[in-house]
Parts: structure tokens; sequence; C-alpha cells
């Protein structure tokens, strides 16, 4: 295969997305994009092309570290660098895997010859190879915490540190951040959603004539590389020259104090965190000027700035859907007078279309830099809303209508598991305490919930390294050097160490876990009041989940069965959609809602065996069907939801019962659940994190006694 990138200028719409990235092109300072969509609209191929729209940059020959020769860094580990000309070589497209080690992307020193020989002996990592140039993470929002805590670093000064055992390394590493994401597959932390300057959602086109397109371009690219890159050469040459008129346009732009008026009250306005979404905006209205050829920033800059700057910035929680409330925004900036018109036009030169052969990427006419909209690809809108079908339609509405308050029934009348009921919204979140699963595991799945060996946290011991020498316990490594000094022919003051004498750091920290909620949606919990708590109770716990780096999933049971709702994920914003639309209503199969989360289980231990579950079982404990288990021979519904809670309490599946019983008379029976499934009962309000004492240093430590136990279960 061809290593010949598909041409930037060929990609058929995503107006946005290539603005966004052009728009870094012309400043690097902007601080990057973020690629939000599903899968298959580009967002790579787009990405991989903009590397050859950057200009060349001039690098001190020789150095690994692509230092400039007017300004060559003083630290630089191959330096110093004299005064001298510098060798131009393209700028970089640096990937970074989601897999990838620390060492690698930082860079490794070598150990051994450091102690032993007092050297900085330094290979250096993709964060050196990006400097001045392109780091590019697919998939970002998988990426390991501790490697975004790199990143994060990194781009907060401009440059990496090494420091490993009292040797340091510190070189220049300031790079363009470029990410793509599947919303689906999990979210990103905020502290590193708010390093990207600029974001964009991208969505396939649902006009049959752009999409004819898009196959018909991507096949000829496909059975000839070179020549189709040949054919759109020249509209690449025509951004490139472009992008590198903006760069020095850029310095004479000015943006004056009412440009800065509008960018001020725009985020005040949208209530975004902090400062920096004003510096970005102000960043990226100034590039848009330059980018249109204009020397001052206008009305339409500030507005498409707000539009690329804004919408990751102000989401208050996970569950918040990206996006800005354009007729906000026009009001905003309607409260300040309009700009005064330039004595000269505007000197932007017309691009060619973008849908025929030798469009590109060039700005709208109105000179703003804003892509066109008329008879251009179809745009995501902003402000999206996932699709709503008509049960949808009615249960949003039944849901957001006044509601007369509606008697509970009682635990043991036969209307308690009535016929099903539209969804209701959940109560507001609350911060729970953590549930956490006991033991140590191995730290397969970063994370910061249950404790495990991992590559980062507090040192625990020491052991030889299995591959490759990450983290030096000294200690140990003199130790185990020091009896075979004299042997060694040891003259001086140095320590003759030799590789079997090195040490690796065991360390303990936190690792994530897959939470299972198990959640009775039967017609005993389907008083409005009741099920809205509930709800409002599993998505505080799925908000839990997202910040503590969880896979989730979701297992229903009512009527007749039990149903997988959500095979697990990373994306709890998937868990939450599922929920907010489930609705409630027939009897209670929770014997197969159990053994229905034991199939989960035991797929999920031989897709994923490093990550431990965590089984979190949502009910009132009552059981009225059998939901296709067994039969009538096989017992009773109380009789075969103990035994499927026995089997996976014999299994060792750590387990949590939030207990949803109300009302004044309470039979406990999901106390009894729990103790079947040996683990701890917690009431809805003793989930709250403000009045739970101590639940879960270890969730086997059971808040109910087996005496009470015993007691329930006559009773039952």
């Amino acid at each position: 295969m061809s290593s010949t990138h598909f041409p930037f200028t060929a990609v058929v719409g995503q107006d946005d997305l290539r603005l966004a990235l052009l728009l870094n092109a012309v400043s690097p300072a902007v601080g990057g994009v973020l690629v939000r969509g599903e899968k298959g609209t580009a967002k790579s191929t787009a990405v991989r092309a903009l590397s050859a729209l950057l200009p060349q940059v001039d690098v001190v020959a020789g150095c690994r570290f692509s230092c400039a020769p007017a300004a060559p860094d003083p630290d630089c580990p191959d330096g110093p660098h004299g005064p001298g000309p510098g060798a131009a070589r393209p700028a970089r497209m640096v990937e970074l895997p989601v897999g990838a080690s620390e060492d690698r992307l930082v860079g490794a020193l070598d150990i051994e010859r450091a102690l032993a020989e007092g050297v900085k002996a330094f290979e250096p990592g993709l964060l050196a190879d990006a400097h001045r140039g392109i780091l590019y993470v697919d998939e970002v929002n998988l990426l390991h915490d501790h490697l975004v805590d790199v990143l994060l670093d990194a781009a907060a000064m401009g440059a990496s540190y090494v420091e490993r055992e009292g040797v340091s390394v510190r070189h220049d590493a300031r790079f363009l951040l470029v990410g793509t994401m599947n919303p689906e597959e999990g979210e990103l932390r905020p502290q590193l959603l708010d390093r990207f300057g600029l974001t964009v959602e991208v969505a396939a086109s649902r006009e049959p004539a752009l999409r004819v397109e898009v196959v018909r371009r991507r096949l000829a690219y496909e059975d000839d590389p070179a020549g189709f890159a040949g054919r759109w050469a020249g509209d690449e040459h025509e951004v490139r020259a472009r992008v590198v008129a903006a760069r020095a346009l850029l310095p004479k732009v000015v943006l004056d104090d009412t440009a800065l008026l509008r960018i001020a009250a725009t985020c005040a306005g949208f209530e975004v965190d902090g400062m920096r979404a004003d510096i970005v905006m102000a960043r990226t209205a100034t590039a848009l000027a330059a980018w249109a050829g204009r020397t001052a920033v206008r009305k339409e800059d500030v507005r498409q700035a707000a539009l690329l700057a804004l919408p990751h910035r102000r989401r208050r929680n996970p569950f918040d859907a990206p996006g800005l409330d354009e007729d906000k925004l026009d009001e905003i900036l309607d409260g300040f007078p309009d700009d005064e018109p330039e004595p000269e036009p505007d000197p932007e030169p017309e691009g060619p279309d973008d849908d025929g052969p030798e469009g590109g990427p060039d700005g709208g006419p109105d000179g703003g830099g804003a892509p066109p909209r008329g008879d251009g690809p179809e745009q995501p809108e902003r402000h999206t809303e996932p699709p709503v079908s008509e049960d949808d339609t009615a249960d949003a509405a039944d849901a957001e209508a006044p509601q007369s308050p509606e008697p509970q029934p009682a635990q043991g009348e036969a209307g308690a598991d009535g016929p099903e009921q539209a969804a209701v919204r959940a109560s507001e979140p609350f911060r729970t305490r953590m549930l956490s699963v006991p033991g140590l595991g191995e730290g397969g799945a970063a994370g910061r919930r249950s404790r495990a060996r991992t590559a980062h946290g507090q040192t625990t011991g020491a052991r030889r390294p299995r591959g490759q020498l990450t983290k030096l316990h000294l200690a140990a490594t003199v130790q185990a050097a020091a009896p075979h000094q004299r042997a060694r022919g040891r003259s001086g003051p140095g320590l003759v160490v030799r590789k079997d004498d090195l040490r690796q750091a065991t360390r303990e920290g936190r690792e994530g876990n897959l939470v299972l909620f198990v959640v009775d949606a039967s017609g005993s919990m389907a008083a409005r009041q009741r099920m809205s708590a509930v709800k409002g109770a599993v998505l505080s716990l799925l908000l839990d989940a997202y910040q503590r780096r969880d896979k989730v999933g979701l297992v229903t049971f009512r009527g007749g069965a039990a149903e997988l709702a959500l095979p697990p994920t990373s994306s709890v914003d998937a868990a939450a959609a599922r929920l907010e639309r489930l609705p409630t209503g027939g009897r209670t199969p929770l014997a197969a809602g159990l053994l229905k989360a034991r199939e989960v289980l035991r797929i999920e231990r031989l897709r994923d065996p490093s990550r431990r579950p965590l089984l979190v079982v949502v009910t009132d404990g009552r059981a009225t069907s059998a939901g296709g288990v067994g039969g009538s021979a096989a017992g009773t519904p109380r009789e075969l939801s103990e035994r499927a809670a026995r089997l996976l309490g014999s299994e060792g599946v750590t387990s949590v019962v939030v207990d949803c019983e109300s009302g004044p008379v309470r039979l406990g029976l999901a106390g009894v659940l729990a103790a079947d499934l040996g683990g701890p009962s917690v009431t809805l309000d003793g989930l709250r994190a403000d009045s739970l004492a101590g639940l879960v240093k270890n969730v086997r430590t059971s808040v109910t006694s087996p005496a009470s136990h015993s007691s329930n279960r006559r009773a039952a």
C-alpha cells in the first residue's frame, strides 16, 4: 500500500473540521483540535492529510530534538548548539498509539550507564519527535491516565521532563495536539478536554449525492494513490500558499477593544470555567481574520470562534450534550455596535467549489472564514439530540407533563406488577460513596476505583524486571550489586552495576472496574416518584463510574424476562441515555436478571480478564415471576432468585444491593438478597456520600447482621 496520504482538499464536506485544522496551521497557538464523531467520517484521513499543508521548518542539523537555528533550546540534550545555518525539513505528524508506554512517549534513560558512568544516555520519545509539528492521538478518550498526565504537563509547559533517580533531562516539546474520538466509547477527562483549543462534531452526510462523491473519490484513491494525489496537487499547493500568507499576515491583525468585549461577554454569558476560553477565542478570531486576508477582527470572526472554542468547555457534567445555543450567541453579539466597513475590499482569494475536482477548503464569501452553507455538504447540528422514536417522544412528553401524585400500591397487592408505564426522568444526581472491589488487582485497566498493582502509585517493593526496566528501585539495585564489587574489580568510587542487579519498583495504585448495573424495572418499582429516585441513584453511580474510568453495563428485568440494555462499554453517556428511556411495569423476574448478569460477566471475563467486576443490583428484593428460568417444577420465583444469588456469590462476584423498598412497612427482602450474594445492602438514602459512613472499605462487609437476615428470610 502506498504511503501517499489522501489529499486534504479532496475530503468531501466536513467544512468545520477542515477549517479548524487550517486555523491551527495558521496559528499553532490556538491550541489544537478535538474531533468528535461517529466512525467512518474521515476524522483520521483529514488529520493525516494536514501535515502536507504545513510549511517546512528549519532545524539544527543533526539535532534529534528539532531545535530552531535562530533560537536553539539551551537545555537541549544534543546541545549546546552554536550559530549557523539550519536544514529545512517538512513538519512532522507523530501518532501516539493508545497502548504506548510512558517511556515511548517521553523517552528513556539508560539507567545502567547513568549509575555506572554518570552519563545522560537519553533516547528521545514521541514528544521530541513532535516538537514544532503535530502530535496526533487517535481514540484519545481511550488513552491511559498516566499518559494523559504527561500530555497535560507537556502541553502546559511546552517542555518534557524525564527524571529517574536523580538523573534529569529536559527538552522543548511544543506541538499541535490533535485528537479524534468516538463518544460512544467514552468521554475525555475534563482536564484534557480543556487543553484542546477547538472542538468539532462530525457526522456522515445523509445527502445521497455527497455520499456517492465520497465513495467515488475513495475508490479512485485506492486504485491509484499517486495518480489521485497528482490530480489534486494544484489545490494542495494553493491552500499551502494561503496558509503561508495567513501566517505572515497574522502579526498585523488588530484585535480591538470591541472584539475583546464581544469575546469576554460571550464567555461570561455561557458561564465557561476559567480564562482559557477567552484566550483561545481571541487567538481563533485573529487566525480567522488572517485566513480571510484581513487585518481587522469582525463580529463574524468572533461568532465562528465561539462555535469552535466553547462547546466542549460549557459542559457541566459528562451527561450534558455538547453544543452551543446559537440564538443566545447572536443575542450576546448583537449587544455591541456593528463593525465599521473597511475602506478596501478583502484581498481574499476565491477558492474553487468544494465538490468539484479542484475544490479546496476555503472560507465563505463573508470573509469570516466560515464554510459555505448553501449548497455545501450537510453539517452536523451544533446542539444535537439523539434520534427520537415516536415511542420515545410519547415517553418524554409523559415524563415532562405535570404529574398528579400517584398512590403507591402496597407490597403485597396484585396491582404492584401492573402494566407497562412510560419512562420517567431521573431525579437530580448526587455524590455517592465509593464502592470498590476487595483485594489487590493486577492493574490491567487504569482507573481510580479499586486497589491494584500499577505502573504509578506508592512504591511497595521490588522485583527483577520483566522486559525493559521502567521504574528503578534504587535501594534494591544497590543492595543487589553491593556484594559483588570486589569480585568485579571495583577500584574507584563508582558502583559497578550489571544488568542482573537492576530491580524494578513495584507500585500500588488504583484500577478501573467493570460496574454492571442490574436494575429492577418491574411494576413494583413503577410509582413515578419512586422510579425517579431510583434512576437518580443509578445516574449518580454512573457519574461516579465516569470519574473513576470504569466500564459500565446495564441489565434490566421486568415482565417475563431480563435483557442486556447496554453491553459493557466505556461510554457512560450511552448508559445514561438508555436509563433515561427505560420504561417500567410488569412482573418481577429477579432470577432472570441475576442469571443474565452472570452470563454477561462470564463473557466479559473472557474478553477482558484483567478488569475485575462489581455487580450493583438495584431492587426492592421482590420476585414474582420465574422469567423463563427453570420451570414450574424448579421452584417458586423466590426460591429461584435465592439460588441465582447464591450461585453468583459462590463464584466470587463482588456485589452491592441498593435497597429501593419504601413505605412504613418493609419486608427486608433486599437484605436477604444481599446475604445470598455475599455483599452489603444499602438504602437509596444511605448511598449518598454525606450520609453513609464506611460502606466500602470492603464491600463484603455487610451492613446487616446475620440474625436480621435469618429473621427476614423467615418473615418472607
